[in-house]
């Protein structure tokens, strides 16, 4: 067990320095390649590329989606929404139609 522990790490840790490596790459050479035709830039190395990229990060936030996030928000959203009674359902729907700018529905005759 242990040792299917430290395998997953050096797996992990060794899949992290070959994205690392090869995305620095790949912003240097997307660099070179645009950058002195478009702007006449200078061609930059590749630890330069690597801190445009953590520049980037630090900036711009992170590169993974944050669908976790979104997914939490409407888990919490669902729960809300099947503990309100049905007129504060209807009362809910229509400040959320007030608020994006859509009319009031005509009533139903």
């Amino acid at each position: 067990m242990k040792g299917n522990w430290m395998a997953r790490i050096i797996k992990f840790m060794l899949f992290a320095v070959i994205a690392f490596v090869v995305f620095g790459f790949v912003v240097m050479a997307l660099w070179n390649w645009l950058m002195p035709a478009l702007f006449g830039l200078r061609h930059i190395g590749f630890w330069q590329a690597v801190g445009i990229v953590i520049l980037c990060k630090i900036l711009f936030g992170s590169f993974h989606s944050h669908g976790g996030g979104r997914m939490h928000w409407r888990r919490r959203m669902r729960e809300r929404w099947e503990h309100m009674t049905p007129e504060e359902r209807e009362k809910f729907q229509t400040n959320m139609r007030a608020w994006c700018g859509v009319p009031k529905p005509e009533p139903k005759v």
